[in-house]
């Protein structure tokens, strides 16, 4: 499919993928730390402290490195996203996908429109099983020295050619998208008939109404 092999001596780079990576899961409000009496819990606003040594939950994931290239080789921390099941990182747990028809639905169309994910199809060679995608809202952080320790036994590969250009642009996609209406450069006229076909009809900018409209509002 779309992931080849990788040997043990080449780099880190963007794209690589790692089984069994330490996702941290802790609760800021309710840490358990270590103090003179033995483990106390507390909220981390309420310590007033730059360090203390706690308790974490360390909870085994797949990942896939977003670190660039040049960073993978060079930086103290490299960063990877959560590999997890597709449709719990799709959010549509209920579509119906009984068919290729509307697979390539998904993969296709919806791709283009939800930037969060990157569609990862099943490859037991590389362990992944089931039909995954790379949740780019779920970020992981390890230290490069620590990563070099375990690529002899789980780095499993990486994105092929084809595959790692588009992770490159989807997660520049992911992190310079923002929200914006969509209609504010469209001049009176425009604008009313772009509102006519919505509902609710959107507000419209000063620029767009009537003059007597705007000293009013």
């Amino acid at each position: 499919m779309i992931y080849e092999p990788v040997d043990p001596g080449e780099p880190v780079r963007q794209g690589d993928i790692f089984v069994g990576v330490p996702r941290v899961e802790v609760s800021l409000g309710d840490l358990a730390i270590f103090s003179d009496a033995g483990i106390e819990h507390a909220d981390w606003q309420s310590l007033g402290q730059d360090e203390v040594q706690a308790v974490v939950t360390l909870r085994s994931v797949n990942a896939i490195v977003t670190s660039q290239d040049c960073d993978a080789t060079r930086a103290n921390d490299i960063s990877f996203c959560e590999i997890r099941p597709f449709h719990d990182v799709e959010g549509d747990g209920n579509a119906q996908t009984d068919t290729p028809k509307k697979w390539v639905r998904l993969i296709t169309q919806q791709a283009r429109k939800n930037q969060k994910w990157f569609y990862l199809p099943p490859d037991p060679g590389f362990k992944i099983e089931e039909r995954s995608a790379a949740d780019l809202r779920v970020v992981l952080s390890i230290e490069l020295e620590d990563i070099l320790r375990m690529i002899p036994t789980r780095r499993v590969g990486r994105l092929n050619e084809v595959a790692a250009s588009h992770f490159r642009e989807r997660i520049a996609e992911f992190y310079r998208r923002y929200p914006y209406d969509e209609w504010y450069p469209l001049n009176r006229e425009e604008f009313e008939h772009y509102s006519a076909r919505m509902d609710p009809a959107p507000e419209a900018f000063p620029w767009q109404r009537l003059a007597s409209d705007a000293e009013s509002a």
